[in-house]
């Protein structure tokens, strides 16, 4: 008869707790310190840096950021698959990654004839020593030499296996038809039978790479054959917002794209015009690449290394928040983030909000949003909400089938709420 203590019984429960509750907690991205800037991710579906790649399972996307802190250090990176919400998965990393991470990113090098001296990192997947085998959600992590965690990111891949047509429909509830846009969708299976898919399939709508406003698992309404259809109203909605504020300083030493000054102390300094609350003005089409960011300087033949660092002076004229409100700059650019470094401030003396950032040379989407000291969000406390406005939006498709450990990413549907019919 084996004899098992009391004492071993509870060290292996409580064994059994610690490991269920790593892994059933949701990952949180980890924003960088102060001397990381410019972290953006390309691929080859996108002309410009994106916070949220999202690719087909065996195409490329590169990661880039600078450094700030004269120090040519060594990084590495580390990869993890996730689940639908974001939780560790139960996969080892044999089981979706061929090769090996927690390499050293080897691309780098040095600025050029710039004020502001920083390091510029590239680093592709995949690479010679990594590649992913299999679709999910996934983190990307960035160690320094002494395996701190400097920042980290999240992307999603998906397979083929479905077509997911998408379109953007104005909301029946006449509540929300001017404020508000919906997104039906269907997902027509390819080569993949979907068994019982109220229960295995979720699905993930991400409006302008932005997580942090995304809805997720609706499930199907009805099928029509092996079809699956996802016809929401108010479920499948998004504010409609505005579209963004920009400004484009390729040029520094001289008035540019919104732009209408510049000054030299350490480094260049560039005052932008002042933006005013679009909330009670007539929507008004303005073009922008919905929220992305591009590096940009004349005059270079490297601009990854060439194009120098600008503080960047922001005004918000006549957009008083109520009372428990604040405001904040967020876009691509910063990830869509509520750090306090992004909070805008009073000034009495000129009667506006100001902020003050160190950012790249380059072409710059922005919005201003309101948040409550309940951390909620209001996307359209300064710019407003308009039924008009163009957004792009993507539909990930989710499949869990029995006996499955992980969440497959079997399809992904695109659409912009340019076509947006009733």
């Amino acid at each position: 008869m084996i004899n098992i203590s009391k004492f071993t019984i509870l060290g292996i429960c409580l064994n059994f707790l610690i490991v269920n509750s790593i892994f059933g907690q949701a990952e949180r991205e980890l924003n960088p310190p102060d001397y990381i800037k410019t972290i953006g991710f390309k691929t080859s579906n996108e002309n410009y840096s994106t916070n949220l790649p999202i690719i087909k399972l065996g195409e490329t996307f590169t990661l880039d950021f600078d450094v700030l802190n004269n120090e040519e250090a060594d990084y590495y990176y580390t990869i993890d698959q996730l689940n639908f919400d974001w939780s560790r998965s139960q996969l080892i990393k044999s089981e979706y990654l061929r090769g090996f991470d927690n390499v050293k990113i080897q691309n780098y090098k040095t600025s050029f004839n710039t004020y502001q001296i920083y390091s510029h990192y590239k680093l592709q997947i995949p690479n010679q020593d990594v590649r992913i085998t299999k679709s999910g959600n996934y983190i990307l992590r960035i160690y320094d030499e002494y395996q701190d965690l400097v920042f980290s990111r999240k992307f999603i891949v998906y397979e083929g296996l479905s077509t997911v047509p998408t379109q953007i429909k104005r909301l029946r509830n006449l509540a929300y038809i001017n404020t508000k846009q919906s997104v039906e969708f269907e997902v027509n299976p390819i080569s993949i039978q979907l068994n019982n898919p109220k229960n295995t399939i979720k699905t993930l709508i991400i409006q302008n790479n932005n997580l942090n406003t995304s809805v997720g698992d609706l499930k199907p309404q009805y099928t029509i054959g092996s079809k699956l259809i996802f016809k929401y109203d108010l479920e499948s909605s998004f504010w409609g917002g505005n579209e963004y504020l920009f400004f484009e300083n390729k040029e520094i030493r001289a008035a540019n794209v919104n732009v209408r000054s510049f000054n030299l102390y350490d480094i260049y300094h560039n005052y932008l015009y002042s933006d005013y609350p679009r909330i009670n003005r007539s929507y008004t089409y303005n073009p922008d690449i919905n929220g992305g960011f591009l590096t940009t300087a004349i005059n270079t033949d490297d601009v990854e290394i060439e194009a120098d660092y600008v503080n960047i002076h922001f005004s918000l004229k006549n957009g008083t928040p109520q009372p428990g409100e604040s405001i904040y700059l967020v876009g691509g650019f910063n990830n869509y983030s509520l750090g306090s470094e992004y909070k805008m401030t009073y000034s009495r003396s000129s009667d506006s909000h100001e902020l003050e950032l160190k950012l790249k040379q380059g072409f710059y989407n922005y919005k201003y949003v309101v948040v409550n000291d309940y951390d909620e969000i209001n996307q359209g406390g300064v710019s407003g909400n308009y039924d008009e406005t163009e957004n792009d939006y993507k539909v990930l498709v989710y499949y869990r089938g029995y006996g499955y450990r992980y969440d497959r990413v079997i399809g992904m549907g695109q659409a912009s709420s340019t076509n947006i019919t009733n």
